[in-house]
């Protein structure tokens, strides 16, 4: 190479590397600090014929635990779902906000979004933590096996919208983003990966995922990052379930109120997948565990 052509090259590269040292810095992952959770988790399985109701407690430690916020978009080909997400967005916030000063770590997980936060530290964070190998193969969808579709307790064929009048969605989806009322900022990240996602716990010693958002009959289960995949890669895993919401259509099958449809979903869940919790467990650690030198 000449000399000339070589100087001319120099800048470039001399910035390039300036610019990935630059995001290197840029990007400290949130600090560890002490502090344990008090989760009332619900289950529920069943004994001698009937459904047995029980609730334990988890003591998590905030630095190793997880808020993944699911599919909370901002809007939606349904419109009685835009609107119910719409409703439970500020209370989610309230929550987060509160959980991230404990040292919880949030993930954001607005699916088919991402190209609204390429460039952004909160994806650039996600993106850059080394692959990590995994004990069982991270799908891109976990949907039902046919014993739990026989099982599964509402009907929700042709997507379970409550519209007055519904209609079969051709795309594309209208969503661009996660809905504005949820921040998104300081060491939180966004990802829609289950890989990314699982490198990222790997890297950050997180074992404990709560889940909350929507779908509960779809998403909440199916996505690569959600309650099927997350628990059969060994995470802890509970559903936050008073920020969760179903598609499903009471004029189909068992013909309840969309709330108790909603509820049939998480008990479910609670039989079948993981425990729920209430999301004022995730506001407060226990007096006391959070003084210092306890990590």
């Amino acid at each position: 190479m000449r000399r000339r052509s070589l100087i001319r090259m120099l800048p470039g590269a001399l910035v390039a590397v300036r610019a990935q040292e630059s995001s290197s810095e840029a990007l400290p992952n949130r600090p560890k600090v002490p502090g344990t959770l008090n989760l009332r988790a619900r289950s529920r399985r069943e004994q001698d014929g009937k459904v047995q109701v029980a609730e334990r407690v988890l003591r998590w430690e905030a630095a190793r635990t997880a808020i993944i916020i699911c599919d909370m978009w901002d809007t939606h080909t349904c419109n009685l779902s835009a609107q119910r997400v719409t409703v439970m967005a500020p209370r989610m916030n309230q929550v987060i906000s509160a959980a991230r000063s404990l040292g919880v770590m949030i993930i954001h997980a607005p699916s088919d979004t991402l190209k609204f936060y390429e460039g952004t530290p909160w994806r650039q964070r996600m993106r850059s933590a080394p692959t990590a190998p995994s004990p069982t193969p991270i799908l891109n969808s976990c949907p039902r096996e046919p014993d739990e579709s026989r099982d599964f307790p509402i009907d929700d064929s042709g997507g379970g919208c409550d519209d007055p009048i519904t209609k079969r969605w051709t795309g594309p989806y209208p969503w661009t983003r996660q809905n504005a009322a949820i921040d998104i900022l300081g060491f939180d990240g966004i990802s829609t990966s289950g890989q990314e996602i699982y490198n990222f716990c790997k890297l950050e010693g997180i074992t404990n995922i709560a889940l909350m958002g929507v779908h509960t009959n779809i998403c909440i289960l199916n996505r690569s990052f959600a309650i099927r995949q997350m628990t059969r890669l060994g995470f802890n895993v509970v559903l936050v379930r008073d920020l969760t919401d179903a598609m499903y259509d009471p004029r189909k099958r068992p013909f309840v109120s969309h709330t108790r449809g909603t509820e049939l979903v998480i008990e479910h869940i609670e039989s079948r997948w993981c425990p729920s919790i209430l999301s004022e467990d995730l506001t407060r650690v226990i007096p006391g565990t959070d003084n210092p030198l306890r990590l």
